[in-house]
């Protein structure tokens, strides 16, 4: 049995956001915010000059850091995510899916 747990009013506040080129399309500049436990992809779109929503994504835990790097020789940025359960997660977008794709994780210890 898989318990998951959703609110029935998403989140407003951002408590996080970083900016970069997730997607990999050459120019393009993306925002990563997270948002309480919703972690979301966000585009300007050029034809209206809104800022949409490219991927939305639940996480089961407060996102407490963003970090964006970028591996050295490539074209695209990943995400560091860190929660309140103690783990670090690397996610990358993947325009395929439409979703974020976990590279790696780790899981801190506490003493």
């Amino acid at each position: 049995m898989h318990l998951y747990n959703l609110t029935l009013q998403g989140q407003t506040a951002i408590n996080q956001a970083v900016h970069g080129n997730f997607s990999g399309t050459p120019k393009a500049q993306e925002i990563c915010v997270g948002r309480g436990s919703t972690l979301q992809l966000l585009f300007c779109d050029p034809t209206t000059g809104k800022i949409k929503v490219l991927c939305s994504h639940e996480v089961f835990g407060i996102i407490r850091s963003i970090i964006p790097f970028r591996l050295t020789g490539g074209t695209k940025d990943y995400i560091a995510v860190g929660s309140d359960s103690g783990r670090i997660v690397v996610l990358e977008y993947s325009s395929e899916k439409n979703s974020f794709v976990r590279v790696h994780q780790v899981r801190l210890l506490h003493h």
